[in-house]
């Protein structure tokens, strides 16, 4: 394929994204239209986009690596995202978020929160903590991107990290809620069609798919003596129990991530976006499939190109790519398939990012114009979506400076963390609310502060692959971690903090006063 090719390919794609955009500007006429699409959308394009979100490049490039590393046992992650991710999350909470949100008149996910419990401080402090925490999960959804284009491209990654981000803003800033949707829904289709493809094509090159995993199985002699030591025992069973690289894959991947998926406020937000549970009925579907797709194909072809690194150059992915996981997958697809596929699965991965940067801009814009300046000021309208254009400015600058300074090695750590803070932070107070209408503003301010000091505490000073780099600990203690006992050192926050946190919440409930019935009423209205 040409260059010439290739650019026009390109070019169409970047013009049906601004074609989408603009319709999602000219459709948008209000604050509802800007920040939840009209709650009218489409169950195709509600689940497209949901999945969109949700699969990024950390899930392809960031877990893809992983998965070369840890092997299949990131399978178990596929499993926990399709049934916790899709089924509990549009079932359990999605049915119970959209109606409550139109009781409320939500639009955001922290007004929902902050309405429930009839909190300013909830929504605006909720509003600050995705602005604050989100630029990290955003800036390494922005390098998987950069990443793929540097080594496809042969252009430089900070040339292409500016050129990647340019265009996202161009139809998030104006095309709101809306015009991310309608962007999402393509961007979703082409990234089924290009992990289809790849799947067929990692196992046509591998001899079919007992050969290739019977393969990968005979590798367990080769697993690095440094990977072993922590506990790595082959890339297609799980590894020792208790171990360091057990605790590395089930806490902080599978689990972390697993579950913080139900928190995530870009994604509860698609839930108040449909006019009735029908369309969230439908949408499991669609989207059990699309991710099982996403994080199924990368996560097998991401362990599987040990076993065509070891056919082809006679080593194993993490050698291939100098001990940069983040590099695995953009090296595997540039070496094992053909030219014209190199540049679909380019065009795979912008989708990918670029569907799941929109949303983190659109969230975080959202948090500063309606979750932070509206309810502190209590004044709406036009000002207010004029200052989430702004926030939206904002947090991309951010996340761009920090694609440009953050170590390798960081997208699938950085989504994590997120993942993590959120569910600690949120979802105590966001299950019990749709759920338990004894819970009160005091119990869920407590539950919130609980999750996220646990959560921040734990990275700053136990989680050794966090507390070392910061050097925070060390710096004030003398010492890396202040448990180093195995296993605290490798227990991913969200064990710890989660559980804390929701008790906390039960326990502050039950000391304070109930919230009114004449408040419940509305909040709970037609929810059984």
């Amino acid at each position: 394929m040409n260059v010439l090719l290739l650019n026009i390919i390109i070019l169409i794609y970047l013009l049906a994204t601004i074609y989408l955009g603009y319709r999602g500007w000219k459709s948008t006429k209000d604050s509802e239209g800007y920040l939840v699409a009209g709650r009218k959308t489409h169950p195709y394009i509600m689940a497209m986009s949901y999945g969109a979100t949700f699969i990024s490049t950390s899930a392809i490039v960031g877990f893809g690596g992983n998965a070369a590393l840890f092997g299949m046992g990131l399978l178990w992650l596929t499993f926990f995202n399709i049934f916790v991710g899709i089924f509990v999350a549009f079932i359990v909470y999605g049915k119970r978020t959209r109606k409550m949100g139109h009781n409320l008149n939500a639009m955001t996910f922290p007004e929902l929160l902050g309405k429930r419990f009839d909190s300013r401080f909830i929504q605006y402090g909720s509003g600050i903590l995705i602005f604050l925490g989100m630029p990290l999960y955003a800036s390494v959804v922005l390098i998987g991107a950069a990443r793929f284009m540097e080594t496809t491209l042969a252009i430089d990654f900070d040339v292409a990290l500016l050129i990647y981000s340019v265009i996202i803003a161009a139809y998030v800033i104006w095309g709101g809620l809306r015009g991310v949707m309608y962007t999402d829904a393509m961007q979703g289709t082409i990234m089924f069609a290009g992990m289809v493809i790849l799947l067929f094509i990692t196992y046509s090159h591998l001899g079919g798919i007992v050969p290739a995993h019977q393969a990968l199985t005979d590798m367990a002699n080769l697993v690095p003596a440094k990977f072993a030591a922590m506990g790595h025992a082959g890339w297609t069973v799980m590894p020792v129990l208790g171990s360091t690289w057990w605790w590395t894959l089930v806490s902080t991947i599978v689990l972390g991530v697993g579950i913080g998926v139900l928190a995530m406020p870009q994604l509860a937000v698609r839930f108040m976006t449909v006019k009735s549970n029908r369309e969230l009925n439908r949408g499991v579907l669609i989207g059990g499939v699309f991710i099982l797709m996403m994080t199924g194909v990368a996560f097998t072809v991401g362990a599987l190109s040990n076993v065509f690194f070891l056919k082809t150059q006679g080593n194993i992915s993490i050698n291939i790519a100098n001990g940069n996981a983040d590099s695995i997958i953009p090296i595997y697809i540039n070496a094992a398939t053909p030219e014209w596929f190199v540049y679909l699965f380019m065009l795979t991965l912008l989708a990918a990012a670029m569907s799941t940067s929109s949303s983190q801009f659109h969230t975080q814009g959202s948090a500063i114009g309606r979750d932070i300046y509206e309810t502190i000021t209590r004044k709406r309208g036009s000002k207010s979506i004029f200052v989430t254009r702004m926030g939206i400015i904002v947090a991309i600058i951010i996340a761009v400076v920090l694609g440009y300074i953050l170590p390798e090695n960081i997208i699938a750590r950085g989504t994590a963390i997120f993942f993590g803070l959120c569910a600690a932070a949120f979802l105590p107070m966001y299950t019990l609310g749709l759920y338990w209408q004894r819970t009160t503003k005091a119990g869920a301010i407590a539950g919130l502060f609980t999750g996220t000091f646990v959560t921040v505490f734990w990275y700053l000073f136990i989680h050794k692959a966090e507390a070392v780099p910061l050097g925070i600990c060390k710096m004030l203690f003398g010492q890396d971690v202040l448990i180093a006992v195995m296993p605290w050192p490798v227990v991913d926050p969200i064990l710890v903090a989660l559980p804390l946190a929701l008790i906390v919440t039960v326990a502050i409930s039950l000391m304070t006063k109930k919230p009114s019935e004449r408040h419940l009423e509305v909040c709970f209205k037609g929810i059984r």
